[in-house]
Protein backbone atom coordinates (compact mmCIF):
# COMPACT_ATOMS: atom_id res chain seq x y z
CA UNK A 1 0.00 0.00 0.00
CA UNK A 2 0.77 3.86 -0.84
CA UNK A 3 1.47 6.72 1.32
CA UNK A 4 -2.29 7.59 2.04
CA UNK A 5 -3.06 4.07 3.36
CA UNK A 6 -0.43 3.99 6.09
CA UNK A 7 -1.43 7.80 6.91
CA UNK A 8 -4.96 6.21 7.36
CA UNK A 9 -3.63 3.26 9.35
CA UNK A 10 -1.74 5.94 11.53
CA UNK A 11 -4.61 8.18 12.22
CA UNK A 12 -6.97 5.58 13.17
CA UNK A 13 -4.23 4.46 16.02
CA UNK A 14 -4.12 8.20 17.25
CA UNK A 15 -7.39 10.59 16.76
CA UNK A 16 -6.52 14.28 17.18
CA UNK A 17 -10.10 15.74 17.46
CA UNK A 18 -13.19 15.28 19.84
CA UNK A 19 -16.62 14.92 18.19
CA UNK A 20 -17.78 18.22 19.38
CA UNK A 21 -14.53 19.84 17.09
CA UNK A 22 -15.80 17.35 14.22
CA UNK A 23 -18.83 18.82 14.59
CA UNK A 24 -17.77 22.72 14.79
CA UNK A 25 -14.92 22.01 11.90
CA UNK A 26 -18.65 20.65 9.73
CA UNK A 27 -20.49 23.76 10.55
CA UNK A 28 -17.93 25.78 10.11
CA UNK A 29 -17.69 23.98 6.54
CA UNK A 30 -21.49 24.56 5.57
CA UNK A 31 -21.36 28.27 6.63
CA UNK A 32 -18.23 29.09 4.07
CA UNK A 33 -19.98 26.75 1.06
CA UNK A 34 -23.03 28.32 1.51
CA UNK A 35 -21.71 31.71 1.17
CA UNK A 36 -19.67 30.88 -1.71
CA UNK A 37 -22.43 28.64 -3.97
CA UNK A 38 -26.02 28.90 -1.74
CA UNK A 39 -28.18 26.65 -0.07
CA UNK A 40 -28.87 24.28 -2.77
CA UNK A 41 -26.70 21.23 -2.71
CA UNK A 42 -27.60 20.42 -6.05
CA UNK A 43 -26.55 23.53 -7.95
CA UNK A 44 -23.32 23.53 -4.79
CA UNK A 45 -21.14 20.76 -4.94
CA UNK A 46 -19.31 21.95 -2.09
CA UNK A 47 -22.01 21.98 0.20
CA UNK A 48 -23.12 18.70 -1.38
CA UNK A 49 -19.67 17.63 -0.27
CA UNK A 50 -20.09 18.91 3.50
CA UNK A 51 -23.29 17.36 3.90
CA UNK A 52 -22.41 13.52 3.36
CA UNK A 53 -19.23 14.55 5.90
CA UNK A 54 -21.95 15.74 8.01
CA UNK A 55 -23.93 12.78 7.96
CA UNK A 56 -20.74 10.60 7.76
CA UNK A 57 -19.83 11.68 10.95
CA UNK A 58 -23.18 11.67 12.74
CA UNK A 59 -23.83 14.93 13.03
CA UNK A 60 -27.14 15.34 14.78
CA UNK A 61 -29.82 17.48 12.69
CA UNK A 62 -29.98 20.19 14.54
CA UNK A 63 -26.63 21.15 14.34
CA UNK A 64 -26.82 21.03 10.46
CA UNK A 65 -30.06 23.00 10.52
CA UNK A 66 -28.06 25.46 13.07
CA UNK A 67 -25.29 26.02 10.58
CA UNK A 68 -26.99 26.18 7.78
CA UNK A 69 -29.37 28.85 9.10
CA UNK A 70 -26.02 30.86 10.22
CA UNK A 71 -24.81 30.55 6.84
CA UNK A 72 -28.51 32.18 5.35
CA UNK A 73 -28.04 34.98 7.74
CA UNK A 74 -26.89 38.54 6.18
CA UNK A 75 -25.22 39.61 10.00
CA UNK A 76 -22.94 36.12 9.44
CA UNK A 77 -19.77 37.31 8.66
CA UNK A 78 -18.00 35.38 6.18
CA UNK A 79 -15.50 33.22 7.21
CA UNK A 80 -11.58 33.46 5.63
CA UNK A 81 -9.37 29.93 4.88
CA UNK A 82 -6.00 30.92 6.18
CA UNK A 83 -2.90 28.52 6.14
CA UNK A 84 -0.31 28.32 8.98
CA UNK A 85 2.61 26.75 8.24
CA UNK A 86 6.22 26.23 10.86
CA UNK A 87 7.80 23.23 13.11
CA UNK A 88 6.88 21.13 16.19
CA UNK A 89 9.75 20.48 18.49
CA UNK A 90 12.03 18.21 16.79
CA UNK A 91 11.83 19.58 13.31
CA UNK A 92 8.23 17.73 12.10
CA UNK A 93 6.95 20.25 9.55
CA UNK A 94 3.26 21.05 10.31
CA UNK A 95 0.37 22.82 8.22
CA UNK A 96 -2.73 24.03 9.75
CA UNK A 97 -5.83 24.98 8.09
CA UNK A 98 -7.99 27.61 9.95
CA UNK A 99 -11.48 29.12 9.31
CA UNK A 100 -11.43 32.56 10.78
CA UNK A 101 -13.97 35.57 10.75
CA UNK A 102 -10.98 37.38 12.98
CA UNK A 103 -7.55 36.93 11.46
CA UNK A 104 -5.56 39.10 13.89
CA UNK A 105 -7.24 36.46 17.18
CA UNK A 106 -6.49 33.25 14.89
CA UNK A 107 -3.12 34.46 13.93
CA UNK A 108 -2.29 35.61 18.14
CA UNK A 109 -3.35 31.89 19.23
CA UNK A 110 -1.77 30.05 16.58
CA UNK A 111 1.61 31.65 16.87
CA UNK A 112 1.30 31.73 21.05
CA UNK A 113 0.68 28.04 20.78
CA UNK A 114 3.83 27.94 18.93
CA UNK A 115 5.78 29.39 21.46
CA UNK A 116 4.54 28.36 24.53
CA UNK A 117 5.65 24.41 23.08
CA UNK A 118 8.87 25.26 21.47
CA UNK A 119 7.64 25.27 17.96
CA UNK A 120 8.27 28.11 15.55
CA UNK A 121 5.54 29.68 13.12
CA UNK A 122 7.28 29.74 9.67
CA UNK A 123 6.32 31.94 6.86
CA UNK A 124 4.00 31.35 4.10
CA UNK A 125 5.58 28.74 1.68
CA UNK A 126 8.25 27.31 4.40
CA UNK A 127 7.01 23.61 4.75
CA UNK A 128 3.73 23.83 2.15
CA UNK A 129 6.01 22.09 -0.58
CA UNK A 130 6.64 19.13 2.05
CA UNK A 131 3.33 17.79 1.36
CA UNK A 132 1.02 16.55 -1.61
CA UNK A 133 -2.67 18.51 -1.61
CA UNK A 134 -5.21 15.70 -2.66
CA UNK A 135 -7.93 15.14 -2.40
CA UNK A 136 -9.98 11.82 -1.13
CA UNK A 137 -13.81 9.98 -1.34
CA UNK A 138 -15.19 7.11 0.36
CA UNK A 139 -17.81 5.19 -1.21
CA UNK A 140 -20.27 2.58 -0.23
CA UNK A 141 -18.52 -0.66 -0.95
CA UNK A 142 -21.77 -2.29 -1.95
CA UNK A 143 -22.15 0.06 -4.98
CA UNK A 144 -19.34 -0.82 -6.31
CA UNK A 145 -19.94 -4.16 -9.01
CA UNK A 146 -15.95 -4.22 -9.80
CA UNK A 147 -12.84 -5.29 -8.41
CA UNK A 148 -10.96 -2.93 -6.77
CA UNK A 149 -8.31 -3.22 -9.84
CA UNK A 150 -10.90 -2.68 -12.08
CA UNK A 151 -12.44 0.24 -10.78
CA UNK A 152 -8.36 1.94 -10.31
CA UNK A 153 -8.42 1.34 -14.38
CA UNK A 154 -11.85 3.11 -14.81
CA UNK A 155 -10.30 6.19 -12.61
CA UNK A 156 -6.99 6.32 -14.65
CA UNK A 157 -8.55 9.02 -16.07
CA UNK A 158 -8.50 11.00 -12.95
CA UNK A 159 -4.67 10.23 -12.12
CA UNK A 160 -5.98 8.25 -8.97
CA UNK A 161 -2.90 7.52 -6.74
CA UNK A 162 -4.40 4.91 -4.44
CA UNK A 163 -7.93 2.97 -4.26
CA UNK A 164 -8.39 0.20 -0.81
CA UNK A 165 -10.86 -1.51 0.89
CA UNK A 166 -11.50 -0.13 4.50
CA UNK A 167 -13.67 -0.73 7.07
CA UNK A 168 -15.64 1.98 6.48
CA UNK A 169 -16.23 1.66 2.12
CA UNK A 170 -13.60 2.10 -0.39
CA UNK A 171 -11.08 4.66 -0.17
CA UNK A 172 -9.76 7.03 -3.48
CA UNK A 173 -6.63 9.22 -3.23
CA UNK A 174 -6.35 11.28 -5.89
CA UNK A 175 -4.22 14.72 -6.93
CA UNK A 176 -6.40 17.88 -5.71
CA UNK A 177 -7.28 18.81 -8.53
CA UNK A 178 -9.55 15.91 -9.81
CA UNK A 179 -12.27 16.40 -7.00
CA UNK A 180 -14.88 17.78 -9.27
CA UNK A 181 -14.12 15.10 -11.76
CA UNK A 182 -14.26 12.15 -9.34
CA UNK A 183 -17.64 13.22 -7.54
CA UNK A 184 -19.61 13.84 -11.02
CA UNK A 185 -18.12 10.37 -12.15
CA UNK A 186 -19.48 8.48 -8.80
CA UNK A 187 -22.75 10.05 -8.84
CA UNK A 188 -23.55 9.63 -12.36
CA UNK A 189 -22.84 6.68 -11.98
CA UNK A 190 -25.34 5.77 -8.73
CA UNK A 191 -22.08 5.16 -6.54
CA UNK A 192 -22.62 6.82 -3.08
CA UNK A 193 -20.46 8.80 -1.81
CA UNK A 194 -20.11 8.37 2.19
CA UNK A 195 -17.63 10.88 2.67
CA UNK A 196 -14.88 13.58 0.60
CA UNK A 197 -12.81 16.05 1.49
CA UNK A 198 -8.90 17.24 1.01
CA UNK A 199 -6.04 16.35 2.51
CA UNK A 200 -2.29 16.76 2.92
CA UNK A 201 -0.13 14.22 2.71
CA UNK A 202 3.56 14.48 3.59
CA UNK A 203 6.40 13.61 0.99
CA UNK A 204 8.65 12.58 3.90
CA UNK A 205 8.07 11.42 7.64
CA UNK A 206 10.37 11.47 10.69
CA UNK A 207 10.53 8.88 13.04
CA UNK A 208 10.36 9.78 16.90
CA UNK A 209 11.05 8.13 20.33
CA UNK A 210 7.84 8.14 22.49
CA UNK A 211 9.43 10.74 24.27
CA UNK A 212 9.79 13.48 21.51
CA UNK A 213 6.78 12.18 20.05
CA UNK A 214 4.98 13.49 23.69
CA UNK A 215 6.48 16.76 22.27
CA UNK A 216 4.96 17.23 19.56
CA UNK A 217 1.82 15.65 20.38
CA UNK A 218 1.78 18.74 23.42
CA UNK A 219 1.77 21.12 20.52
CA UNK A 220 -0.89 19.27 18.53
CA UNK A 221 -3.16 18.89 20.81
CA UNK A 222 -2.53 22.78 22.25
CA UNK A 223 -3.44 23.45 18.38
CA UNK A 224 -6.61 21.52 18.60
CA UNK A 225 -7.99 22.96 21.34
CA UNK A 226 -8.19 26.45 18.93
CA UNK A 227 -11.96 26.76 17.18
CA UNK A 228 -10.47 28.29 14.68
CA UNK A 229 -8.26 25.26 13.53
CA UNK A 230 -9.99 23.02 10.90
CA UNK A 231 -7.43 20.32 10.12
CA UNK A 232 -3.67 19.81 10.97
CA UNK A 233 -0.83 18.30 9.44
CA UNK A 234 2.31 16.81 10.01
CA UNK A 235 5.49 14.88 9.03
CA UNK A 236 5.88 12.79 12.37
CA UNK A 237 5.85 8.52 11.59
CA UNK A 238 2.92 7.50 13.24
Amino acid sequence: MGRAFELRKGRKMKRWSAMAKTFTRIGKDIVMAIKEGGPNPDANSRLRAVMQNAKAANMPKENVERAIKKATDKDTADYKEVLFEGYAPHGIALVLETATDNNNRTVANVRAAFNKCDGNLGTSGSVIFMFDHVCTFTVKKEDITIDLEELELELIDFEVEEVFDDEEGVIIYAPFEQFGAIQSFFEDGNIEILSSGFERIPTTTAKLSEEQQADVEKLLEKLEEDDDVQNIYHSMQM
